[in-house]
């Protein structure tokens, strides 16, 4: 255990001010529903944009990052497009604006706007789109928990801790104890403080994060100034061929069991279906979570979009610097933190990120370090906690159970709803066998049910809450079937690979299910298109708008927003090896990724800051 008293002072100095600042906001955040769950629509875009940000960089996406970032080298920066990470340009450029006009609390409330209040399908599209949230919800909860778990058990060794524990632990279950201890926790301040604890924990958060990662940074770039790190050939590099190329054989021969299961050796066919399926993904618009909480809690459609593009900015930056800055400590040391990744099955390369850590940082930045890491966790945890508390008790006590509940009821409920909701996804977490195997499923499978119904929804007006929901449950139910199969050993190969059927067949019972039934009531369509003003296939629409309204003008910026997208996704890739190349000492790279990075900023400025209010 190297853990030192300031370290430790450090660590519990934060666990108490998140208590004590969960306790003191429960008042205010009792006052209503929406500021509970909303902070009341008052925060600012960029207190929000930090939260959110905060909330992206959790310790079981940052160990994958590290991982990542150890075997493929600059290639790396490519797989988080899995999620996929640049659906926040896409939000940026404009669907933040087109949600937040909506003015709802949730996205199941959201679908009252689109559909209707009543109607065929309307009560089912309502049901599977809250089921879907909190099956996402449960799952990125399990896959933030067991990195947690792994996490903590490098820094904390057991054989020190189980004489004070009065029941016996597994071994196996090790991480899953200390990933319970400090779950409740994060379940204290964020169920008490609601959107308004959340927010400021996360703000409190980033500070630490970010001292904590610009120092390692620092301590990577003196460490490899005269030492450098032995890589192989094309590491450096961050453009690709059909294949990957990287050979690891004469160097850790781990790094290439580690491609081949990963599945990314024919890295070009595997850039080719993230890119369409990220397409497709990011066009749907927010998925039911904590994002989509944060837009929603803005205070104006131009303030969303500030939000989501304030994300990209200090998030990646920052957090890359930590990524790479634990890369190269890792590589320059790897043989004394050997032991540390060693399992019965090889090198688990997840691990590099605290074995690293609890190697080579001083006593004191290591409290910081882990202290923001630790906050990472519970900021991600307490975010998606709201998320789901919201669809529990808005689009399911409320609407169903008890639609004249008084304030105090709805409080008690949130308080209810967010301990079984921590309850259920500690259990899950349990199941989990590693990261990937959850990120994976959530990102390739799951999502492969929902994006054909939550495209059409935005840029079609025939469809309707029946082809919703037809179409949800078609993506759905297969993916499901999917992760049972592939846990059974009956199927192999990335979830990813098996996206296009998914997607196929949730498009297939979206369209067969909105011609079964008649289109949505024209009243319906007439006010979610003046309000929300979505371009795409309205025709209809656009007419009986301008019948009634002839100085009502459509939407014509899609050529426009695709510009911005296709600069804004150049940028973000321009933000994310910026600081790689900087701890890396590679200074002509650096200088033609910051010329890129100013000339694209200079155009955005003209085509989408200047006119974040006219469309």
């Amino acid at each position: 255990m190297k853990l030192k008293l300031p370290d430790l002072a450090i660590l519990v100095a934060y666990l108490v001010t998140m208590v004590v600042l969960g306790w003191s906001l429960r008042k205010k955040a009792s006052l209503n529903k929406e500021n509970y769950l909303l902070g009341g629509k008052s925060l600012p875009w960029y207190m929000l944009g930090l939260s959110d940000a905060s909330d992206m960089f959790d310790i079981s996406g940052t160990m994958w990052m590290v991982s990542l970032c150890f075997v493929y080298g600059m290639k790396s920066i490519w797989i988080p497009w899995l999620w996929p990470v640049f659906n926040q340009v896409f939000m940026m450029m404009f669907l933040s604006r087109w949600v937040r006009r909506s003015n709802a609390t949730t996205g199941a409330e959201w679908l009252a706007g689109r559909f209707g209040k009543s109607g065929p399908g309307v009560r089912s599209s309502h049901n599977i789109v809250v089921a879907f949230a909190l099956l996402s919800c449960l799952g990125f909860m399990a896959y933030w928990f067991v990195g947690l778990g792994k996490f903590m058990q490098i820094f904390i060794p057991w054989d020190l801790v189980q004489p004070y524990v009065p029941f016996h632990i597994r071994e196996a279950h090790v991480p899953h104890f200390y990933g319970i201890v400090f779950t409740l926790f994060a379940m204290f301040y964020s169920i008490l403080g609601g959107m308004h604890s959340i927010v400021l924990g996360d703000v409190i958060k980033y500070v630490i994060m970010s001292f904590a990662c610009i120092s390692i940074g620092i301590i990577a770039m003196l460490k490899l100034r005269g030492h450098p790190v032995i890589t192989p050939e094309g590491w450096t590099d961050p453009f690709f061929h059909w294949k990957l190329d990287l050979d690891w054989s004469s160097i850790i021969a781990d790094a290439n069991k580690k491609i081949r299961d990963d599945g990314f050796s024919l890295f070009g066919i595997f850039f080719m279906m993230m890119l369409f399926k990220g397409v497709f993904a990011s066009l749907a618009g927010p998925t039911p979570n904590y994002d989509m909480q944060k837009v929603l809690s803005t205070r104006s459609p131009q303030e969303a979009s500030k939000m989501s593009g304030f994300v990209s900015i200090i998030l990646l930056p920052i957090r890359y610097t930590m990524v790479i800055g634990l890369t190269v400590l890792a590589l320059l040391y790897f043989p004394r933190i050997r032991s540390d990744l060693a399992t019965p099955d090889g090198t688990d390369f997840e691990k590099i990120l605290p074995a690293t850590i609890n190697s080579f940082l001083p006593v004191g930045l290591m409290g910081l370090v882990l202290t923001g890491l630790l906050g990472a966790f519970m900021g991600t945890f307490s975010g998606t906690l709201n998320a789901a508390q919201a669809y529990i008790v808005n689009d399911i006590y409320l609407k169903y159970v008890n639609p004249a509940a008084s304030n105090k009821k709805i409080i008690s409920m949130n308080y209810l709803a967010g301990l079984a909701v921590v309850i259920t996804g500690v259990v899950l977490g349990l199941y989990v066998k590693n990261v990937n195997t959850v990120l994976q499923w959530i990102v390739s499978g799951l999502y492969g049910g929902y994006v054909a119904s939550n495209m059409l929804k935005w840029y079609w007006w025939r469809f309707n809450a029946n082809g919703f929901f037809w179409g949800m449950l078609a993506g759905i139910v297969p993916a499901i079937i999917l992760a049972v199969l592939k846990s059974g050993g009956i199927l192999k190969g990335l979830d990813l690979y098996y996206w296009p059927l998914l997607f196929g067949l949730s498009l297939a019972g979206s369209i067969i299910g909105t011609y079964a039934t008649p289109p949505t009531d024209k009243e319906t369509l007439v006010a979610f298109y003046r309000v929300v003003r979505p371009w795409g296939f309205w025709g209809p629409v656009h007419d009986q708008v301008v019948k009634e309204d002839p100085s009502f003008a459509a939407n014509k910026n899609f050529k426009l927003n695709m510009f911005n997208v296709a600069l804004g996704m150049v940028g973000q890739l321009c933000l994310t090896i910026l600081p790689m190349y900087i701890v890396l000492w590679l200074k002509l790279p650096l200088l033609i990724t910051i010329i890129i990075l100013l000339v694209i900023i200079l155009i955005l400025k003209k085509t989408w800051w200047d006119r974040l209010n006219e469309y």
